[in-house]
Formats: C-alpha cells, structure tokens, sequence
C-alpha cells in the first residue's frame, strides 16, 4: 500500500504540480492567475496595435491581408451568404439540432428572467426621477475558430443580445484554410438569428467590427472570448465600443472531499485541460487519497486521449493538486484564485457556496459538471478569467443595453434644493453652475 501510494505521490509530481504548504498553495495559485500576463504580451500589443491601425486606415484590403497572412486562406467574400446558413441548419443531423434547440431554449428561457426593469421614483416634493434601459443597436459577437468549433459560443453570445433587443447581430469567426466555417457553427448563427456572418478572425475582425469597414458596419458592443490577438484588441478598441470583457484561457478549480470519486475528478479536470495548452486544471481537497489517486486516473485516460497533448501541456504547466486541511481552507484558497469555473464536489454543497465570494460560476455537486454549464444549463458561459471573478461577473443581457437617467423636478422640488445647489457649485468653483441655479430662483 505505501508503495502504490510513493508511486500516486510521484505521478502527481511529474503530471502537475503538488503541494499540502498553504504558503506555497497561495504561491502558486498567484503563478496561475497571472499566467497571461508574461513577457511575450509586449510583442503582440505592437503586432495588434499594427492591425488595428491598418484596418482603421486601409479597411477590407487590411482584413484580407492579414487573414491571408495569419490563418492561410482569403476571406472573399468577406461575408458569408445567408442561404448558407439555412443550408447549414438543414444539412445538420437530427439529433443536433435538437440538442441545440434544446440549448438555445433553457438559454433563452434564463437570460430573458435577467432583463433589468425601467425605474420610476416619485420624490418627496412630488418631482419625478428614473432610469430608462435600452438596447445598443448593433452588437458584434465573436466566435473563435482554431482548435475547435464552439457553437455552444454563439448561442451564449447571441441569444442575451437578441432578449436586450438588438436590432442587428452580426458573428465574426475565423474560416479553416478552405474559407469555409464550421458547419455546427453556422447552424448555431441561424438558429439564433444573426443577421450578418464574417469569414474573419483575429485582432483584424475586432478591427472590423469597432471601425467598421466597407463591408462591415460598426457595432456598438463587442462580446465573445478569444486568443490573446483578439483580447489585446478588445482592450484597446474599449471606449470606441463596449466590451463585455477580457476573457483569457479558460480555468476550473475543484474542491472535492470524501464524497467525491476518481474517475469524476480526474475527468473533470481533463475537461478544462483539453480546451487549450494555457487552460489552468487545479484541485483543492481535503483527503489526501484522492490527491494521490487523480494523476493516476488522469494519466490512465490520457492513454487514448484525442487531444491527449493538449491536456499534457496545459496540466504540467498549469495543472495544480492542494491537499488542505479543511474545506475553510479550500474556500479561502478559491476566493483568492477567483475561478472562472468552481465546481464544488462536496457532500453539502449549498453550504459551502454560502462561504464563496468570487467565482464566475458555481457548480454544486456530483451531477452538475462543468460541461452541463458550457452547454444547455442556461446561465452564461462566457465567464470571467484570470482573477476577475473579483469584481465582474458572467455576460448577461445588460451587457447589450445601457441606461438613461431621467430627471423631471418641479417648482417645488426645485426651490426646495435649490440653495444646497448653489453652496456645492461654489465649493467646486463652478460661477455658471451656480448661476443656472440662481436665476430660476
């Protein structure tokens, strides 16, 4: 037994990283938050900032020229041509297009119950104030390509702006070297209605949609995750368009006790690992068995893994295993990492997401992995990364509105405030300020 158990402790070791030190725990969870932010960014700031400048200046010849350049094919036209789309949806076997029927349903139904209300306040002197919610016109939703096809991303993205009420929806996704996008992929966009599709990817399709070209209109918020090109772009084009955030890889933190098995751990923590070589996959428990059997579990269904290689980077570079002495300590741990992606496989759940302060999503108990989520759950999946849980939450339907105030004083109202006005305009030094005051006085 104390063999078998030297060997798990040295499969841990060679697989992902292990600790029981809570100061060397906090170490490396603060290495995994910031495994985005390393030397290369400075580098690609400059190659984005080039792009973006281009596309501002030269329009769709910039768009074609960097496709051509960095994904192998010439997006002409740059617009994908909408019988397409219904060709696409039709040519989908049966059972998908009822699982993303079904998706597009329980997303909708979630996102449309999040539709923030007008305000209507009538103040003491009988004066009226309020706040109007309306939808942004246009709204660019970006779908990456690449690795994998994600149509479960266009759904996510689509459907809140469609419940805002977004007159104009318009998806950009990179195209294989063939040109052509995902099947599932255009399927999912004309389930979901959008009214435009961009054979483009990159920092040149954020490009496009903040600019606008000559066939690409500018939108007016831009949401959907991408590489490290497409968020370095979003963050710069910020306050030309909205966004609805910088997403970074994608990350799952696990806090499992007596009650959770193997086979179900390692697996989801495989789930995160395949996404990308920059995915964080970590473990906080409390039973040091479990610690030492999930490697082994990991490394046994590797063995026919169609992404295996994937999973092996993203787990050594990134991969994390705490044996803590307490769930108290799990919690602690996770609120200072602030995952993108908590799943909490405990005996009592409910009470432990009470001690859960920063989390993009949680996932309680043993039949609610994290795929349920990235799917058909309802909720969002388009989630805050690298630490940011701390103050931002999932894309929702107010990501694609924005709200008026409104404000209508009377005589009285006005006479009544008046004097408390015009003290505070000439504390700020302001003579006109207090002037609009005292002549209505």
């Amino acid at each position: 037994m104390a063999e078998n158990g030297r060997e798990n402790s040295d499969a841990t070791k060679s697989l992902v990283k292990f600790t029981q030190e809570l100061q060397e725990a906090t170490a490396q969870l603060e290495r995994l938050a910031k495994r985005t932010t390393g030397g290369g960014q400075n580098q690609a700031i400059r190659t984005v900032e080039e792009i973006l400048g281009a596309v501002q200046d030269n329009g769709d010849s910039a768009i074609i020229k960097y496709t051509m350049q960095f994904d192998g094919y010439k997006p002409e036209p740059i617009t994908v041509e909408p019988e397409k789309l219904l060709k696409a949806w039709e040519t989908t076997p049966k059972n998908l297009r009822e699982a993303l029927e079904l998706a597009h349903r329980r997303i909708q139904d979630f996102h449309q119950r999040q539709k923030p209300n007008d305000l209507n306040v009538k103040g003491v002197h009988g004066e009226f104030l309020g706040k109007r919610w309306r939808p942004v016109n246009r709204a660019g939703i970006y779908v990456p390509g690449g690795r994998a096809a994600y149509p479960s991303t266009v759904l996510m993205n689509a459907i809140p702006a469609q419940v805002a009420g977004v007159t104009e929806i318009i998806m950009a996704s990179p195209a294989s070297t063939n040109g052509e996008i995902n099947n599932t992929v255009l399927a999912a966009a004309y389930l979901s209605g959008i009214n435009k599709v961009l054979r483009i990817g990159g920092a040149q399709a954020i490009g496009a949609l903040a600019y606008g070209t000559e066939t690409v209109p500018k939108v007016d918020v831009i949401s959907g995750p991408g590489n490290i090109y497409v968020t370095l772009a979003k963050k710069i084009v910020y306050g030309t368009v909205g966004i609805d955030s910088l997403a970074g890889p994608s990350e799952v933190l696990i806090i499992a006790d007596h009650s959770a098995t193997v086979k179900q751990v390692a697996t989801d923590l495989l789930a995160q690992a395949e996404h990308d070589p920059m995915a964080a996959a970590i473990l906080l428990t409390t039973e040091s068995q479990l610690a030492k059997d999930v490697p082994a579990e990991i490394e046994r269904q590797l063995k026919f893994h169609p992404r295996a290689e994937i999973c092996l980077a993203s787990l050594r570079d990134w991969g994390l295993i705490v044996l803590c002495e307490n769930l108290e300590v799990c919690a602690r741990l996770s609120d200072q990492f602030a995952p993108e992606h908590l799943e909490l496989l405990v005996d009592r759940p409910r009470p432990l997401a009470d001690h859960i302060n920063n989390a993009g999503a949680i996932f309680l108990g043993p039949w609610s992995p994290e795929a349920v989520g990235d799917y058909l759950a309802g909720p969002n999946h388009t989630l805050p990364t690298s630490g940011n849980s701390r103050f931002s939450g999932a894309l929702n339907v107010a990501t694609f509105m924005k709200n008026t105030s409104l404000i209508e004083f009377n005589k009285s109202a006005f006479e009544s405030t008046a004097s408390a006005a015009i003290e505070l305009a000439e504390s700020e030094g302001l003579h006109s300020h207090a002037q609009s005051i005292q002549i209505r006085s």
